[in-house]
């Protein structure tokens, strides 16, 4: 196991009717910022219950932030807080609406242009403004971890920083929330915290035993409640247990003294740039046939993963392969399509494309092992067309 360390600074507020806790949370006097995307907050409720649970503070809202949250949208909230001399943002929403917050919450007081924390990779300065969250779309993790992903429309680029200013104060969890979510939204739920999982845990045994054993919990709980919360998402019991384990699934806690991939991710984030595919729909395309092209460099974890996780029997190889299936299954069994030519006609363009974007930038030697080149990426891509 590798040396880590863990920092987890967010006051997690999990439960039925935790909202009316945001007075306590968010200091008195606070002039607020408060963030939400397309308005579905409005029609389940959630909206009506923060602002009462807000009365006395000034607020000041600001709308519109979409999925893959774009840069240009939320320079504008950047300027509507300097305008406005707010100190303080709330997120009401998903991980796109938190990762948006993010991003003001550190580019308000930025010493340069904010769009090179995203091109340039640029240290924070400055004071972030200080930020907490409402989750009502389980699926990132973003409500308790430190990074963020944010679109800049112009050049079609999805890209991600992070750092210990990005952690929420706190988040306020209440699973029921998502009664109202569209079955699509819970699907991409599902599937992107599995992904998310995966991406820390399909690598090589590194000796993590309790971390894998972790990661195990959530996967078989998410194959276990993943059908039933999209058919009953009223349903607390499940719908709990499908919030708590996004949030493990990204927490910080399951890549502690391990190496972890993430090349599912850096391809599935061109794919969403590119064709505005749904991020989670980008994962399940891709991440099969990452294990099939990396199979020797994977086989261990996925006969491990195979045996713990579907209880197959056989050869390594054999196990090793049956898993790679059984979990094309599971997501299909979610809703998912699993190749880009169901998605778009322009597909054969994208392996070229994301190959040349990522030799520009720099990514040569990508995955756990530094060994996903990009005539790799380039077979990821063509196999998943």
């Amino acid at each position: 196991m590798q040396n880590f360390e863990l920092f987890t600074p967010t006051n997690y507020i999990f439960g039925k009717g935790q909202i009316e806790k945001l007075s306590k949370v968010i200091p008195q006097g606070a002039k607020i910022l408060l963030a939400y995307g397309g308005g579905s907050i409005f029609k389940n409720g959630v909206h009506e219950q923060v602002i009462k649970s807000l009365e006395g503070y000034e607020i000041v809202e600001f709308g519109g932030i979409e999925p893959n949250p774009h840069f240009e949208t939320l320079m504008k909230a950047v300027e509507v807080i300097k305008e406005k001399n707010l100190d303080f943002i709330l997120a009401v929403g998903g991980g796109s609406v938190i990762d948006g917050v993010k991003f003001i919450s550190v580019a308000v007081n930025f010493e340069g242009n904010p769009i090179d924390l995203l091109q340039k990779k640029a240290p924070i300065t400055g004071t972030p403004v200080p930020f907490g969250t409402v989750l009502t779309l389980p699926a990132t993790g973003s409500e308790m971890n430190s990074s963020t992903v944010v679109t800049i429309a112009k050049t079609q680029e999805k890209l991600s920083f992070g750092g210990p200013a990005l952690y929420p104060q706190f988040s306020v969890c209440d699973p029921t929330t998502i009664a109202s979510l569209p079955k699509r939204q819970i699907e991409n739920g599902i599937v992107d915290a599995f992904t998310h999982v995966m991406e820390q845990y399909m690598t090589y045994p590194q000796d993590a035993y309790l971390q894998d054993r972790i990661a195990e919990g959530i996967l078989q709980t998410l194959i276990e409640i993943g059908p039933k919360v999209v058919e009953n998402p009223s349903d607390y019991k499940l719908a709990s247990n499908f919030m708590w384990s996004c949030t493990m699934a990204l927490n910080g806690l399951l890549n502690k003294g391990v190496i972890t991939d993430w090349t599912t991710h850096m391809i599935g984030h061109e794919l969403t740039a590119l064709y505005g595919i749904d991020h989670a729909r980008t994962l399940a395309i891709i991440a099969p046939n990452l294990y099939t092209v990396m199979f020797e460099t994977k086989k261990e974890k996925l006969t491990q993963y195979g045996k713990r996780i579907f209880n197959l029997t056989g050869s390594d190889d054999e196990i090793a392969k049956e898993a790679i299936n059984k979990t094309v299954e599971f997501f299909h069994l979610m809703g998912m399509d699993t190749k880009l030519s169901e998605y778009t006609e322009d597909y054969k363009k994208s392996a070229d494309f994301i190959v040349e974007r990522f030799e520009n930038r720099g990514w040569k030697a990508l995955g756990e092992k530094q060994n996903i080149t990009p005539e790799k990426v380039h077979k990821i891509v063509e196999a998943s067309y």
